[in-house]
């Protein structure tokens, strides 16, 4: 790709949409699945990580990729690419290193959307059973959810963000309710901010609530990914950028706060492994909000593992797309559709991947979510580490050769600073990967092995001649209903 640039902010028959900064945090925000996160993982960071002192890994998570941040916006400005990190990396690393990375992504949003998939549909299986429906297995819902969001995603990306903004909503609307309601009747031990002193957050294994932390935001660089169909790129995935870094780890320090004031700081780790499935969204919940806590939550915690999927599809859609178009998938992925704009093969394609992950799964007949979701979950999150490093380094590498912005903290410092900061959260992740997935050491090398085939097979594609760039030849369009 030539150095000016990944590819134009607008072709004709390019991708098109007009969604701005809210619409861009929308898809983030829904990526990190708000109630997934505090109804799912935290009990589980509050029952083996660092019990009380869980909220202050949110906080210090947001703050190392604040920093990547810094850098990764500066950059948006040289690069409007629906390829994000893939488009990053080539532009300061190369083809081959950039290639790698799209290897990466394509895992990472592959592997956590399948195991959503899982969670998803075991929580909508539980909801129709509650309310007299019939008990049909897992993958049957899986398959309907699959067809509905696949369905979704092959329209142009401002419905998907009005779903998503809907959904987005709601969620976030019954935490806070739930965190302002635990804190106006106060907990056991009052509102004690005992969880944000360092010897809390050092407690126990602070390995593990980081791992957790780290997943709550993958889908991070959807800032970049849809800047192609934003209404002006060069401001606004900046600003979506830092807005939904700041959102989210504030959101989820303030809501699991609040759920360690409601249990106790001191107690609350014991309660947490006495009820990792249902502390949030049971006992909790029943406590200060009463029944209508326990019929809301679980409808919306389906909503929000709905809505990361959606997310997540986009995603890999719009990758699929870009690597299309340079030739390192079939050129057919990079066709957009002829009224919506949008990249519907790249849709098609990540709705039959999708589709055969699961297939695998149920035919060996895996759990959904103790095997599936757990399993993807560890795989994804180092995965995304990873890439989130190349990207880092790719940052240093552009402006270090090119000069273009002479701000040594936008492109020297804070990225560097960020870099060792995800550096640090790998070496946690990696030290506790085989507690994370639940599995054997062979299992764990199993799935980093398949990391690094990733990146190797994604590496291996820049053997290949690029095709034109996006800059001299725009993608074609398909006459398609």
């Amino acid at each position: 790709m030539s150095e000016r640039g990944a590819a134009p902010e607008r072709q004709p028959g390019g991708l098109r949409g007009s969604i701005g900064v809210p619409g861009i945090v929308f898809l983030v925000v829904a990526s990190a699945a708000p109630l997934t996160a505090i109804g799912g993982a935290l009990p589980v960071m509050l029952a083996i990580g660092n019990g009380a002192g869980t909220p202050t890994a949110y906080l210090a998570v947001a703050v190392v990729l604040l920093l990547f941040s810094v850098g990764y916006a500066a950059m948006s400005r040289h690069v409007t690419d629906t390829g994000a990190f893939f488009a990053y990396v080539t532009k300061g690393l190369g083809r081959a290193p950039g290639l790698g990375a799209a290897g990466l992504a394509l895992l990472t949003y592959t592997a956590i959307q399948a195991g959503i998939y899982g969670l998803a549909a075991t929580t909508l299986q539980g909801l129709v059973v509650q309310y007299g429906g019939p008990d049909l297995p897992w993958w049957l819902w899986a398959a309907v959810l699959v067809a509905v969001v696949g369905l979704l995603g092959y329209r142009n990306i401002d419905l998907g963000a009005k779903v998503l903004g809907v959904l987005l909503v709601l969620e976030i609307g019954i935490v806070a309710v739930l965190s302002v309601a635990i804190l106006l009747r106060g907990g056991p031990e009052g509102a004690s901010l005992t969880a944000f002193e360092p010897a809390t957050f050092t407690s126990g294994s602070p390995g593990i609530a980081l791992t957790f932390a780290i997943a709550s935001f993958i889908g991070f660089e959807a800032t970049a990914i849809y800047g192609e169909e934003a209404k002006d790129p060069k401001r606004t995935v900046p600003i979506a950028t830092y807005v939904a870094v700041v959102l989210i780890g504030v959101f989820y320090a303030f809501a699991s706060w609040s759920i360690v004031v409601a249990v106790g700081p001191s107690q609350v780790q014991a309660v947490a492994g006495e009820h990792i499935a249902d502390l949030v969204i049971g006992v909790v919940s029943e406590q200060y909000l009463g029944s209508f806590g326990n019929h809301v939550l679980p409808v919306l915690l389906f909503t929000s593992l709905f809505a990361a999927l959606l997310a997540f599809h986009n995603a890999v859609a719009r990758y699929c797309y870009a690597l299309g178009r340079v030739g390192a998938l079939p050129h057919v992925l990079s066709r957009t559709h002829h009224r919506h704009r949008s990249p519907h093969n790249g849709s098609v394609a990540q709705t039959v991947t999708a589709a055969l992950v699961l297939a695998v799964f149920a035919l060996a007949g895996a759990d959904p979510v103790v095997q599936l979701f757990t399993w993807m979950s560890g795989l994804a999150t180092v995965s995304v580490l990873v890439l989130m490093l190349l990207a880092c380094a790719a940052v240093l590498a552009f402006f270090a050769r090119t000069g273009v912005d002479r701000r040594a903290w936008n492109t020297k410092i804070a990225p560097a600073l960020g870099g060792l900061g995800l550096l640090g959260v790998l070496v946690a992740v990696l030290s506790n990967f085989t507690t994370l997935i639940d599995g054997s050491t062979t299992l764990a090398l199993v799935l980093l092995a398949s990391v690094v085939v990733a990146f190797g097979a994604g590496a291996a594609a820049a053997a290949r001649p690029p095709r034109p760039s996006e800059e001299d030849t725009a993608p074609a369009t398909t006459a398609v209903p």
